[in-house]
């Protein structure tokens, strides 16, 4: 493979992590007014591919008020507020109940379940719970 061939297919990837920034970021937005939609993990995962993607959005998304106020904390001081943890934990279970309910194999079944356990253990024993102000 030449190099003019990798450098397409990086910056093919860097545009893509952009791309699921912004539609995360979107989704994150739309989380702040819908409480059915987790706010932290897709702002989370914009922050993530918006520092994939591109040095400059990863800089104007850390600059953001949206930022300052819903994850500079859990990034600095790796703690959330109760809400925070709960809507995330509630998401994602609902999300792993899909698979779960409708997959035929136990093997799948018991993965998803462990999933969910060490889930819930990383959350209330790594991530420190602090009060909202």
């Amino acid at each position: 493979m030449s190099s003019r061939t990798m450098i397409s297919q990086n910056r093919i990837i860097k545009f893509i992590f952009i791309v699921i920034g912004f539609i995360s970021l979107g989704l994150g937005i739309i989380g702040i007014v819908l409480p059915v939609v987790p706010t932290t993990p897709l702002l989370l995962l914009a922050s993530f591919c918006f520092m994939k993607g591109s040095a400059r959005f990863e800089r104007w998304f850390k600059g953001t008020n949206l930022y300052k106020r819903h994850l500079e904390s859990f990034v600095r001081e790796r703690s959330m507020t109760l809400k925070q943890k709960l809507s995330i934990l509630l998401f994602a279970d609902a999300m792993i109940a899909i698979p779960f309910f409708l997959h035929p194999s136990y093997i799948v079944k018991s993965v998803l379940l462990l999933i969910v356990i060490y889930k819930y253990y990383y959350f209330i024993f790594k991530i420190k719970t602090v009060r909202s102000d």
